[in-house]
């Protein structure tokens, strides 16, 4: 049995000089001119052969035999925040930060490939690398999709990970079906007709179309989907009018959709447009449902869970593996490759020993980087695990 630990602690170095050379160089969104350059040049230094997809994506095939493609997909942007850490290799930016830990998905990914490199005569199969763009605002795997990323070669099956701060240190997280909430913003738009606040019966008053259309909403938690699923349908924003004796044209609502389960997620979406519309209809008005982002649960495969979570098992203390099935109340743009192909999905737990625990997105949050070596490890063990398989068998 190949023993993957001697592999990653060769390239521990190399590990801790990417993430922290990522961690203080943060770019956000698509606007990754730096990250990419750094991200090609070291593929290109181990032997690969990088290729740009979409927009501001990266790409590598290792592997030289025939059968299964396993895609694997780190993320690289970051926040729009100050770093308040305190680490010597902290970011000095004002306006970006790695709050969430991507710089470390990364580097795990980078040692990955380097490892994949070294056995890419054995490997029996191709594992096709992404590095992923624009996870934060919820388009970039969207657009790595739109741009072909599971094609040529074609992708049979993907997995992701994500380093977690609130998890004890070199844990590794995961489950089967659905595991994280699908994420809906939407915009409802309220026209109506204005006109002055003493003569209302001149008007159509989308302020109190807006209302109606609020609370008509409330009731498709609690009248129309099933007890026993989560679903969060709110709002956070509603504007309208600049003066009190006046009736605006206008009402704007804001509000966003959550829930694990995507046939849900379908009906949902449904009935926001139809009692918006027809309770504006009802009092002569009009309104239009628009979708700033629109991102489905992350759905996990059991037979890819299982192949790559048993040789996972194979090199780690399993009292380390938490293999329960897993629900998170965080949203994933991974979800435009699981709905695609069969996916699994792994969480690493890097929790300093001591001091604060702190949740993601915090300024000052610091990931364990010890546990870099666990997503290492999960990112190596579990592609080979699928890809040993052989390509008979159909997924």
């Amino acid at each position: 049995m190949l023993d993957y630990r001697q592999l990653i602690e060769k390239y521990e170095k190399d590990l801790i000089r990417n993430r922290r050379y990522l961690h203080q160089h943060p770019e956000l969104g698509f606007d990754l001119d730096n990250t990419v350059r750094y991200v090609k040049e070291e593929l290109t230094a181990m032997g690969c052969e990088p290729k740009e997809i979409g927009n501001h994506g990266v790409t590598a095939v290792i592997g030289k035999r025939e059968g299964r493609c396993i895609l694997l997909r780190a993320d690289m942007d970051a926040l729009p925040m100050k770093e308040e850490s305190g680490l010597p290799f902290a970011c000095t930016s004002d306006s970006a930060a790695h709050t969430c830990g991507h710089d470390t998905h990364t580097a795990m990914l980078l040692t990955a490939a380097r490892i994949f490199k070294e056995l890419e005569e054995d490997l029996p199969g191709k594992v096709k690398l992404l590095f992923q763009p624009a996870e934060e605002i919820g388009y970039g795997c969207r657009d790595m999709v739109e741009n072909g990323i599971l094609e040529n070669p074609r992708v049979d099956a993907a997995y992701g990970e994500h380093i977690m701060s609130c998890f004890p240190k070199e844990t590794v997280l995961y489950g089967t079906g659905s595991m994280s909430t699908g994420a809906d913003l939407f915009t409802i738009t309220v026209h109506g007709k204005g006109g002055h606040g003493s003569v209302p019966h001149t008007t159509i008053d989308p302020i109190n179309i807006a209302c109606h259309i609020v609370l008509n909403l409330q009731t498709v938690n609690s009248r129309e989907v099933d007890a026993k699923e989560m679903a969060v349908l709110d709002f956070g924003s509603i504007n309208a009018g600049s003066a009190g004796n006046a009736i605006p044209e206008t009402a704007v609502l804001k509000g966003n959709i959550r829930t694990f389960n995507n046939d849900v997620r379908k009906q949902i979406k449904k009935r926001i447009s139809e009692i918006a519309e027809q309770t504006a209809a009802m009092f002569g008005g009009s309104a239009r449902v628009e979708y700033s982002l629109e991102m489905a649960a992350v759905n996990t495969d059991a037979r890819v869970t299982e192949l790559t979570g048993n040789e996972i098992k194979k090199h780690m203390d399993l009292e380390k593996v938490n293999d329960h099935t897993l629900k998170l109340p965080f949203s994933e743009d991974f979800s435009y490759i699981s709905e695609r192909v069969p996916s699994a999905f792994f969480l690493i737990g890097a929790c300093p020993e001591k001091g604060e625990v702190l949740t993601q997105h915090n300024p000052r949050i610091i990931f364990d980087e010890e546990s870099m070596k666990t997503g290492v490890l999960v990112y190596v063990a579990g592609a080979v695990g699928y890809l040993k398989q052989g390509k008979e068998e159909t997924i």
